[in-house]
């Protein structure tokens, strides 16, 4: 083949791969085509769900969660948040940041007096109810938009409830908690260990009902031991607050000697609640049990911010340790005596 030949051979190609460009550069100008943006058809897959698709939980009442709320974790929830920084807690302390939370619970919303208080809780009506306090812990912006409070909130329901038990407990007379909302006809079945607990552990339970009592304490004091009572209150901080010599004074709370058997008010001169200045008749072995498992359920309103003693042999052998705080002990509701002291 000779140069004439290969020239024109070379010069077709040339020519076939430019018209093929030309054409592929009108036809683009021609045709625009549409960016790709999903399938065309959507196809469910049996069992597959969004996670919006599911319903929030909603939150039990403020009352059911009150029932087995703590106040000493609400204290140290309290010093966790850093409300210490902002608030008083003393009675007549004086205004940080925000202002003196004594007496707060039951208090009008504007209830320091001489506090600059945001015009939003100026305007807001009645006193901080239990469920008004619930709802501003949850998220102040939104219980009352344009507060000074920059407290985000807090989203956990039962350190909500630990937090507004001590806060109850800031008080000469504390506000009793509500009452449990009564379970609606027909749910027994579904939920009959929530509504078991609610029932036990409610601290002021409806008009003609009396509160589930503690286990009988006659039989665990029969094998009860005061030494460990007695370490059990140095323990639990009892001594703190209470002086259990003869003829001891008064703290924050009432001298113990002579209490199994004596009155409910049982020291003379000391500023006892409401709640408890209305129990009538002595202080019994029940009794005892039944206020040291929860004092706030035995008697709602209590000054007593002591959250109580879940195990029954605990609770036993620190009665058993009170009963030896006596000239002549009461006798046991058992044939057996606990050991004394040494």
């Amino acid at each position: 083949m000779d140069s004439m030949e290969i020239n024109k051979a070379v010069a077709a190609f040339l020519v076939a791969g430019i018209a093929f460009m030309g054409a592929g550069l009108i036809s683009e100008a021609l045709v625009h085509p549409a960016a790709y943006k999903g399938t065309a058809i959507k196809i469910d897959l049996p069992g597959e769900q969004t996670a919006a698709a599911a319903p929030a939980e909603a939150e039990p009442p403020i009352a059911v969660l009150l029932a087995s709320a703590d106040p000493g974790r609400g204290e140290a929830g309290v010093k966790s948040a850093g409300c210490v920084a902002c608030h008083s807690f003393n009675e007549g302390g004086k205004a940080g940041v925000g202002p003196n939370l004594y007496g707060v619970v039951g208090g009008p919303h504007g209830h320091m007096e001489g506090y600059a208080y945001s015009a939003v809780l100026k305007g807001k009506q009645g006193p901080w109810t239990y469920e008004a306090m619930n709802e501003w812990l949850k998220k102040p912006s939104a219980y009352a938009p344009g507060t000074k409070m920059s407290y985000a909130g807090l989203a956990d329901p039962k350190k909500r409830a630990d937090i507004i038990d001590y806060l109850h407990t800031l008080a000469k007379d504390p506000v009793p908690f509500p009452a449990a909302p009564a379970q609606k006809a027909g749910t027994a079945a579904a939920a009959p260990a929530a509504g078991a607990a609610t029932a036990a552990a409610s601290p002021n339970p409806a008009p003609g009902t009396a509160p589930a009592a503690a286990p009988d304490i006659s039989a665990l004091l029969a094998s009860a031991d005061a030494d460990a009572g007695k370490s059990s209150t140095a323990k639990l901080g009892c001594v703190a607050c209470h002086s259990v010599n003869e003829g001891g004074k008064a703290g924050i709370g009432p001298n113990l000697y002579g209490i199994v058997g004596a009155p409910h008010g049982h020291m003379e001169g000391y500023a006892y609640s409401a709640a408890l200045k209305a129990k009538s008749g002595p202080w019994t072995y029940a009794e005892l049990n039944e206020w040291l498992l929860k004092p706030s359920a035995y008697a709602p309103g209590t000054k007593m911010s002591f959250a109580g003693i879940a195990d029954p042999k605990v609770r036993a052998n620190v009665i058993a340790y009170l009963r030896t705080l006596a000239a002549s002990p009461e006798p046991l509701p058992a044939a057996d005596a606990p050991k004394q002291p040494g």
